[in-house]
């Protein structure tokens, strides 16, 4: 389960160009009368796995006479292929999912079917707010909450207690210390490893402290880096990068647990090139819920392939703590889904959609590790420490903006720039101001 939450593989503009010529379906109920007829479902990723896709299909049958053939993507290519199919009838997916901060810029430019009058049908208020909001546009829905991660803390219990520390903090001033703690007492090791360009991780910080990257006045975007609680945790983090991480300046937020490992490797950055071997080098990190099966004791297995099984004497895990007694907002991972405005059959796709939002599909994804949408079924995910982690740190998450333009401020890389120059920023008031007249123009663009 481990997949790139939020990685935009096309510019925005090139979307908007294409899919300006969108537009919704007539409205139409869900369909049981599918007698030879086929949709087409895309799943983005290896995610969902293939239980869950066999029981689609032999749901969606038994429910409506019709085929279920599913379609897999890969996320890499996702933004390239919806901007090409979504327009064309002809070969575009009925249903598709699509990342959550990849939805604002598909739903601007009429890219999927209005379902507000399945809204309340399909879970309404129960639905995970953050993921309805990014899927919302003048009030209507048009993509909904698949399935949702959250980041939360992984640490060495092992290590945090050779520094004197036993338990978990309980505020965000409490964690930064305790980190730096740890970085000074084992110099070789990042009390927590916070790369230089990972923003998705830094964000939580910003969150944290009242702040956002940008907030809609009136009908327009604005880049909000120098508002005052933003520049705070943007303070919090330039101390985490001088006094806490080890972390290269040009380090994002991938595969952070291979360093909370004894021993494990950096995958080859090209065929024919060597793994780099990599031993216990943080303390601390955050990451998605599902990092926890890449962390633990090596070992084999008997197909031969390596395995990692988890030590609670070594490893633990916690929410990310907040600064007024809640847990800290942190960016959430997962999916939305919606149905192609262009597609022949929206009857049809309304009743899969019914069958993804029922009862029974709901705790299927949260017995296989994936936060339900529907909140009233998260105790589907069990009651394991990474449940309650995953639980907790969902419970205050937030998204980034539903800007027509997101997609194009997180193709540009320009967060990623942004936070690498902060560790070192002599004047961070300075450096927003900087980046909040790059990015502003941005956050508006539909073409």
């Amino acid at each position: 389960m481990k997949r790139k939450l939020a990685g935009i593989a096309a510019l925005a503009t090139a979307s908007a160009l294409v899919l300006a010529g969108c537009s919704s379906t007539p409205a139409e109920k869900a369909s049981t009368d599918g007698k030879g007829k086929t949709i087409t479902l895309w799943l983005a990723g290896s995610d969902t796995p293939d239980a869950l896709r066999d029981y689609l299909k032999t749901e969606f049958t038994k429910e409506t006479g019709a085929t279920l053939k599913i379609q897999q993507q890969d996320w890499g290519d996702l933004v390239t292929k919806l901007t090409t199919a979504l327009p064309d009838a002809n070969n575009t997916p009925d249903v598709t999912e699509i990342g959550n901060t990849q939805s604002p810029t598909f739903t601007n430019v009429g890219a999927f079917l209005d379902i507000s009058d399945m809204y309340k049908e399909l879970g309404g208020s129960d639905l995970l707010q953050s993921f309805v909001d990014a899927g919302t546009v003048d009030g209507k829905n048009f993509t909904l909450p698949y399935y949702f991660g959250s980041r939360y803390v992984f640490y060495r219990k092992d290590v945090w207690q050779k520094a004197g520390i036993t338990q978990p903090p309980t505020t965000l001033d409490e964690f930064n210390k305790d980190v730096a703690t740890i970085a000074k007492a084992e110099p070789t090791l990042s009390g927590f490893y916070l790369g230089g360009q990972d923003w998705r991780d830094g964000i939580s910080w910003i969150f944290a402290n009242g702040g956002d990257i940008a907030k809609k006045k009136g009908d327009k975007w604005v880049a909000t880096l120098d508002d005052p609680k933003t520049l705070t945790g943007l303070e919090q983090l330039q101390a985490i990068y001088k006094d806490a991480s080890k972390a290269p300046n040009d380090a994002q937020d991938s595969n952070q647990y291979i360093y909370l490992n004894d021993d494990d490797e950096i995958p080859a950055a090209k065929e024919g090139d060597k793994a780099t071997p990599v031993s216990l080098s943080a303390a601390t990190i955050m990451a998605p819920s599902w990092a926890h099966w890449s962390i633990g004791v090596k070992g084999t297995g008997d197909d031969g392939k390596v395995t990692r099984t988890w030590d609670d004497n070594t490893f633990g895990v916690f929410a990310l703590p907040g600064n007024d007694g809640n847990t800290a907002p942190v960016f959430a991972g997962g999916s939305n889904i919606g149905i192609s405005a262009t597609t022949k059959n929206p009857g049809l796709s309304k009743t899969l959609m019914k069958i993804i939002f029922s009862k029974k599909y709901q705790e299927l994804l949260g017995k296989n590790g994936l936060g339900p949408a529907n909140q009233k079924y998260v105790s589907s995910l069990g009651d394991d420490e990474f449940a309650k982690a995953l639980i907790a740190s969902a419970s205050n998450s937030k998204l980034t903006p539903a800007a027509p333009g997101w997609a194009s401020v997180e193709a540009s890389k320009v967060l990623e720039e942004f936070f690498s120059k902060i560790a070192g920023a002599p004047d961070l008031t300075a450096l927003a101001k900087q980046y909040d007249e790059k990015i502003t123009p941005m956050l508006n663009a539909k073409n």
